[in-house]
């Protein structure tokens, strides 16, 4: 065998374990850096003490305040309708909507008035024969008159008749004037139910309207919000009042309207099932009817939702919802940017909004965002103050990106 392929192997062999001892040797050293804590961005908010209005929200649909089903009282053909007396259409106070053939109803005033006057003769005549029996009898005999003499009962019988006649007549009148079927008041109409030429019987309802003044809106609300709503809800709450102001608003032609009207009063049952309290909300003059340039119509059946403007609380701290933790508790962030957990009293929560009248002072600090694991005494970073270079940009408990 070769010398070579003897010690060429075993040459090798040393040359690498001399390359990897010097490179062991000759490696750098690695300084030991104690690793940085994130910290979380938080949003706060600076709280102020305010005398803050209370504000209920509800919602419901627009009702009209008066609706009536108008009726026929006589029979009849309708020979009439007004051209206001279709669905939608306004009429007037007092305004005749359908005609019910008249003819047999005048024909009945001309017959009543021929009664009137024959009972009228008789009376007259009773009268006169009456006068004529007790001039006689004074003429020959002494004492009272008997009444069959004085022919009393023949003259009360023939007022009887007379009054029966007169009544007669104003019962002939009454039903003409029905032949002309009107509302009592300013009015829309619903729906209608007879046209022209359809006979119309007695009690057969004619068409629905309602009352054009106010339009209505009942609104569900919990019994406890009736604490910040300036209305009484004892035996005074049954009565129409004019209470605190309401603003309701849709979406009516592709756009948002607005319309202003006010509490009137609290209904007087809680309902079983939702548990909610019903108050009315009342707006004058819905469609504009007395006011000048265009108006937009609170029409009947529209959804709208409301804001009840209710009593004033004085030194109140409102903030979101959200900040709240644990029920009654919220974050505080000291100068030093630590997290602090602080109990306050909570007097009203609604929608996204907290009322907080007791824990907290003028000028404090509270997170408002949402943290999944808040520490007490924990340092974190304000959202508009500014962050070191290397600090982990965290917002809301989640890393952002």
């Amino acid at each position: 065998m070769n010398w070579k392929s003897k010690y060429i192997p075993l040459a090798i062999l040393l040359v690498s374990i001399l390359i990897a001892v010097l490179v062991i040797v000759t490696r750098p050293t690695v300084e030991k850096v104690a690793p940085e804590i994130p910290h979380k961005i938080v949003r706060v908010q600076t709280v102020e003490k305010e005398n803050t209005g209370m504000i209920v929200k509800s919602q419901g649909s627009v009702a009209p305040r008066t609706e009536i089903m108008l009726v026929s009282e006589v029979a009849g053909r309708a020979v009439s309708v007004s051209p206001s007396f279709v669905a939608g259409g306004f009429f007037g106070k007092g305004k005749t909507l359908l005609t019910v053939d008249p003819s047999n109803y005048e024909l009945a005033v001309t017959q009543a008035k021929s009664q009137v006057a024959q009972a009228e003769r008789i009376y007259q005549m009773e009268e006169q024969q009456g006068k004529i029996a007790r001039e006689e009898w004074q003429r020959l005999n002494k004492g009272e008159i008997p009444p069959l003499v004085a022919r009393e009962p023949q003259l009360n019988e023939a007022r009887a008749a007379l009054d029966a006649a007169k009544a007669n007549l104003k019962k002939a009148e009454l039903d003409l004037q029905r032949t002309r079927i009107s509302a009592p008041f300013i009015g829309r109409v619903r729906s209608k139910a007879v046209d022209i030429g359809q006979y119309v019987a007695p009690g057969n309802p004619i068409g629905s309207v309602y009352a054009v003044d106010y339009a209505e809106v009942r609104l569900p609300i919990p019994d406890e919000a009736l604490a910040y709503i300036d209305m009484p809800y004892s035996i005074e709450a049954m009565k129409d009042i004019q209470g605190p102001r309401v603003v309701l608003s849709a979406r009516f032609a592709g756009k948002t309207h607005q319309w202003e009207g006010y509490l009137t009063r609290i209904e007087g049952e809680i309902d079983p099932q939702s548990r909610m309290i019903y108050v009315v909300a009342r707006v004058k003059d819905p469609y504009g009817l007395n006011k000048t340039g265009k108006h937009v119509p609170l029409t009947v059946g529209l959804f709208v939702t409301a804001e009840i403007h209710g009593k004033t609380i004085a030194d109140v701290i409102r903030v979101p919802r959200s900040a709240l933790r644990n029920g009654n508790q919220v974050l505080i962030v000291d100068q030093e940017n630590k997290l602090h957990f602080r109990t306050v009293n909570i007097i009203r929560q609604a929608g996204d909004d907290a009322y907080i009248d007791d824990g907290l002072k003028n000028g404090e600090r509270i997170c408002i965002s949402t943290l999944s694991a808040a520490v007490e005494g924990m340092t974190v970073a304000i959202a508009d103050e500014s962050v070191p270079e290397k600090t982990s940009q965290v917002l809301n408990g989640e890393e952002s990106k």
